[in-house]
């Protein structure tokens, strides 16, 4: 499976987004227009506050779903029976953010939703018409006056030796929204299924952006972006010694979009979160 790496200032690179998105469902970003001095500070930022604050259970999320989610509330994955090795923070807008800490994770959601834009964009420019025809507004207007687009900062602790059998950082699973951009976390881990069901390790270079379509990209394009099944995998030797800290932010469209026959982009979430809640899982 190749998930393509594409130089995002490359003159072929909307092209060669696009392809990898069609065949794999993810692509990797390199010398793209977000800092890497930005994307460092978010990340060393974050992993301090995971490691040291005291005050983390005054962030403790609600019913609107932003905030911090302990351990005990973390994931189980759709078919999973054990749930995630991790705790993480949901940072909308809108929502609650940790005293003390910068906006700078701000910064970075503001600017990784002007590269999806772009991106979307690209995706529209090599769609095929007949495909694109079931767009009801073009890809990258979906996401305007979105209110559930969803920056997650998550930290996935040592492993100490005694987690649950079978329990692991992220179990295989597809993302809900429409697209995901996702800086390349300080460990690696993540992997991506192909169609014959064997993983691939997904490129993990400092600085880099990881996209992938999800579940309402697949569903509006009438499965011609796949929303493939991805994982994050327990480290070995040294690395299990080490926090693992990831920042996917989860593009959504507004919630009045048509993505498909009727459905919308609010009904269409809120039939997974349904599903999640009754498995357990946060509504993300």
């Amino acid at each position: 499976m190749d998930v393509a790496v594409v130089d995002f200032g490359a003159t072929d690179a909307h092209e060669q987004f696009a392809h990898s998105l069609k065949e794999t469902g993810f692509a990797v970003l390199v010398n793209h227009p977000i800092s890497p001095a930005l994307l460092q500070s978010v990340q060393n930022e974050w992993l301090a506050w995971f490691t040291d604050a005291t005050d983390k259970r005054a962030y403790l999320t609600g019913d609107k779903g932003d905030g911090y989610f302990p351990p005990a509330l973390s994931e189980t994955a759709k078919g999973a029976q054990i749930k995630d090795l991790k705790e993480f923070f949901h940072i909308y807008p809108w929502g609650q953010f940790p005293a003390g800490v910068s906006r700078s994770a701000f910064d970075l959601y503001d600017q990784a939703t002007v590269v999806a834009k772009t991106l979307l964009s690209w995706v529209e420019l090599h769609t095929p018409p007949e495909v694109a025809a079931g767009f009801s507004v073009p890809l990258s207007n979906m996401l305007n006056e979105s209110t559930h687009t969803l920056l997650r900062i998550l930290r996935y602790p040592p492993l100490r030796g005694d987690e649950p059998v079978g329990a692991v950082r992220a179990a295989a699973h597809e993302d809900i929204n429409l697209i995901t951009v996702l800086p390349a976390a300080n460990e690696p881990g993540l992997q991506v299924k192909d169609s014959k069901g064997a993983w691939h390790d997904v490129p993990c270079d400092p600085g880099s952006l990881t996209i992938n379509s999800g579940d309402m990209l697949q569903y509006a394009s009438g499965g011609y972006y796949p929303s493939t099944t991805h994982q994050v995998v327990n480290p070995t030797g040294d690395s299990a010694t080490r926090s693992r800290v990831s920042m996917p932010l989860f593009l959504h469209p507004a919630a009045d979009v048509v993505l498909a026959e009727g459905r919308t982009a609010k009904s269409f979430l809120d039939e997974r979160i349904a599903i999640l809640r009754g498995n357990g899982a946060p509504a993300a």
